[in-house]
């Protein structure tokens, strides 16, 4: 069934569908086609938000209305009206793995999209800074909504990666010939960043803001920080592309590691 038959069965049914756009690392002119149409048809277009650890559940609210627009909501303000937004926050800074924190953010905006659901809103987006599928907010929420309304149908568009726009941007081609391509997060721990870059092919690493030092330390023991190309901030005011070196300590959550693989000659891996 095509994207149009579904959006008329869905509306004949009255089932509600629930899609996850990816909106790529900042830069607005990186979505789809796809992206701002489903973006723009959308009955409500919600976007994720950072938390206040010390607002209430009573004063949430307000935190949010007065609270500055996260990456996602930036970029996708530049395609659609800001009063067809509704913002839902999440434990985005905490670690640990499912905290009750993070658990309860999940459970509240699920509710929120099934209000708006329940209130006759068929077409509801989620958008997502990257891709939906790739290290994305949008499972868990999807997850978290089908476990009170198992009827909503979820789909996804796919968007830009940072890993993708890095290296676009630097000019530094991702994979050739028989290379493999890993993509991991920081978080994971140093052990696995470690295994990767001993490895053949070109190494991406995502969330390395707190272990930032410990990724250059390896970077410089296996003789690879030369290589390394630095993003944080892609797309946006403050961008930074470049070499990784000892002054980048202070870097955003959302900043991507680049080491590509050793290459020796043209086409040397074919």
């Amino acid at each position: 069934m095509s994207a149009d038959a579904q959006r008329a069965h869905a509306s004949r049914t009255g089932e509600a569908t629930l899609t996850g756009v990816g909106v790529g690392p900042g830069d607005p002119e990186l979505l789809t086609v796809k992206a701002v149409r489903v973006l723009r048809e959308a009955d409500l277009v919600f976007v994720p938000v950072m938390a206040d650890r010390s607002a209430t559940a009573a004063t949430a609210a307000a935190t949010l209305a007065g609270a500055d627009a996260g990456r996602a909501e930036a970029t996708v303000r530049s395609h659609v009206a800001a009063d067809r937004l509704r913002r839902l926050p999440f434990a985005l800074d905490d670690r640990g793995g499912v905290t009750a924190r993070r658990a309860a953010a999940w459970d509240d905006a699920a509710r929120v999209v099934v209000e708006a659901i329940d209130a006759g809103a068929r077409s509801l987006a989620f958008a997502t800074i990257g891709d939906p599928n790739v290290y994305s907010t949008f499972g868990y929420l999807a997850q978290s909504v089908r476990a009170l309304r198992p009827a909503v149908r979820v789909a996804t568009v796919p968007g830009v990666t940072a890993m993708q726009e890095l290296a676009a941007r630097s000019g530094t081609p991702l994979c050739e010939g028989r290379e493999p391509l890993t993509l991991l997060p920081a978080t994971a721990g140093l052990a696995l960043f470690a295994d990767a870059l001993a490895g053949p092919g070109t190494v991406v690493a995502y969330k390395g803001w707190r272990r930032h030092p410990e990724l250059l330390a390896e970077l410089r023991r296996q003789g690879r920080l030369s290589d390394a190309v630095l993003g944080r901030s892609l797309g946006l005011p403050g961008e930074h592309i470049g070499p990784v070196d000892e002054t980048t300590n202070d870097l955003p959550y959302l900043s991507t590691l680049l080491v590509p693989a050793r290459r020796e000659h043209r086409g040397g891996k074919l």
